[in-house]
């Protein structure tokens, strides 16, 4: 059935928002890799398969999402989304820029099962040491004021065991160091580590814009990210039936503090589940928001947008 279901292709097309957003967390590099070989029934006549960088920048843009922040999170995406930023047509994006905890472990050349149960698949950039991969992200953010965070970092516990959470603390404390070098943002990939996440920003000391990409916490750690003025980032699954905790985090959590985002091709909002995504699709995270908060759309697109520039700068 999901097979099925991912055959359709994108989301429908939402209607465009009043104010435009921006997606702050999106792959471009990676949709093309969930799609079907070709266009199935029920895509537009003639439409290019898969959709290029502009094809996808302008259908968000037609959707009301009018800048996107593009994450290279393993250092051939991190490549990739320098040289797209320094191409024509890519006003619209910046970029963000790490070696994901995930990553972390295989250059740390841990190859532990999680709780996942997956054995680890390590590529040949992985033969690259951590402390050198995560010199060339330094060394490629530093190349373009372009990159606007270092993300997405942080720990994922469900994918590792022990000696993969000590490379990936390893790991976030120097993109925590390099951030606050660079005073750009951070953004932090947070699976099942919520307690130990928390623990080094405060250890550490947090930059002044850190961003929970793809909010996963309950609403006593949005409370807790309130307090010190951290960035809780939503995504499609805060319209999931199941994620009660999400929108009870999103009840409590300061307006000025919101952010949303697609992490696309991944995370569609209901009722796309199981197909891939894109950035035009933040369109429908966002009147989920406005709906469960009973807020005035295009004041909540509004301030989102403000949000987005206080963490990112403007573009």
């Amino acid at each position: 059935m999901a097979r099925r279901t991912r055959e359709r292709g994108f989301p429908a097309d939402p209607e465009p928002l009043p104010v435009p957003v921006v997606d702050n967390h999106t792959h471009l590099d990676h949709i093309a890799a969930v799609l079907p070989p070709a266009a199935p029934g029920g895509e537009p006549a003639g439409q290019a398969w898969p959709p290029s960088v502009a094809d996808h920048l302008a259908r968000a843009a037609a959707a009301g999402v009018d800048r996107v922040v593009q994450v290279g999170c393993d250092l051939p995406s991190a490549r990739w989304t320098v040289d797209l930023l320094a191409r024509p047509g890519s006003e619209g994006v910046v970029g963000a820029l790490a070696i994901h905890p995930n990553e972390a472990t295989l250059h740390a050349g841990v190859r532990e099962v999680g709780p996942d149960g997956l054995e680890p698949e390590p590529g040949e950039h992985h033969a690259v040491p951590l402390d050198d991969a995560v010199a060339e992200i330094a060394d490629l953010a530093r190349g373009t004021d372009r990159v606007r965070a270092i993300g997405e970092t942080g720990m994922d516990l469900f994918r590792t065991g022990p000696r993969g959470e000590r490379a990936q603390r390893e790991a976030f404390r120097a993109h925590v160091a390099l951030a606050k070098e660079l005073d750009l943002a951070l953004q932090i990939h947070d699976r099942d580590a919520h307690a130990q996440v928390i623990e080094i920003l405060l250890a550490d000391g947090a930059p002044e814009r850190t961003v929970f990409h793809c909010y996963s916490g309950d609403a006593d750690m949005a409370k807790v990210c309130a307090e010190h003025g951290w960035y809780l980032s939503f995504a499609g699954p805060v319209t999931f039936k199941a994620n009660d905790h999400l929108r009870q985090a999103l009840d409590v959590a300061p307006r000025e503090l919101l952010l949303v985002e697609t992490d696309a091709p991944y995370l569609t909002p209901h009722p796309f589940r199981g197909q891939p995504n894109a950035p035009f699709a933040v369109a429908h995270t966002v009147r989920a928001m406005a709906d469960h908060l009973g807020a005035d759309l295009a004041t909540l697109c509004a301030d989102l947008s403000a949000t987005a520039e206080r963490v990112y700068g403007t573009w």
